[in-house]
């Protein structure tokens, strides 16, 4: 997985009046935590933009002014209710020998068949949560549309790959395609179709010399 580094500074003081003092100098208070001790450093608030402003997932080098350096993923974000302006952020240390849990974007490959016949793709999830070593977290996963009628529902079992496992239940839908009013049946569902008219309206059709009159001609 790509990784951006975050060159930040320890704070020495963690108190409300010097977290306004680093917000009002255009700094980010953060915090590490997953190791012996948490870590409290600041960082240019221009330093978060590839990492929050992004549909992509990567992990994080910290790298402090004292020389330090820790790899870590994003844990929490919290933004300015009116003005969106980020207010702090939550980082968890990796370990190489830990396992980690983070979303993890889908990208979708393929042309589906249903979507050609006039479907509506529809996605139900667009990240998923991927549990996994360090080194073994993939930077996305892709979800194969091609085989997708109208219909048709693409469960989370088809992405699954080796060196990661996912964290959902196997009936979780990832994305499926929906009938829309202009859509043409394939081939095979037109015949089922027919079928079922064919079996309707003969068993609408009374046969000869039997069965009641219709009402009408009974009085």
């Amino acid at each position: 997985m790509k990784s951006i580094t975050i060159n930040g500074s320890q704070r020495e003081s963690v108190g409300k009046k010097a977290t306004k003092a680093l917000r009002n100098a255009g700094q980010v208070p953060c915090v590490l935590y997953g190791g012996d001790q948490n870590v409290h450093f600041s960082a240019p608030e221009l330093a978060f933009s590839k990492l929050v402003y992004t549909p992509n997932a990567h992990t994080v080098v910290i790298a402090l002014d004292n020389g330090e350096t820790y790899d870590a993923v994003m844990q929490d974000i919290q933004f300015h209710p009116v003005t969106d302006r980020i207010l702090h952020v939550d980082f968890y240390r990796l370990f190489e020998d830990k396992e980690i849990a983070m979303d993890i974007p889908v990208h979708i490959i393929g042309t589906s068949r249903g979507v050609l016949n006039g479907g509506v793709l529809r996605r139900n999830r667009r990240k998923l949560r991927v549990k996994a070593l360090p080194k073994n977290l993939p930077d996305f996963l892709e979800a194969d549309i091609t085989p997708l009628k109208i219909g048709g529902k693409l469960y989370v079992t088809a992405l699954e790959g080796e060196g990661y496992s996912l964290l959902h239940a196997d009936n979780t839908v990832v994305v499926q395609v929906k009938t829309a009013r202009t859509a043409i049946l394939d081939a095979d569902d037109e015949d089922e179709d027919e079928d079922e008219e064919g079996t309707e309206a003969t068993a609408a059709t009374p046969t000869e010399g039997g069965g009641d009159a219709p009402a009408e001609a009974q009085e």
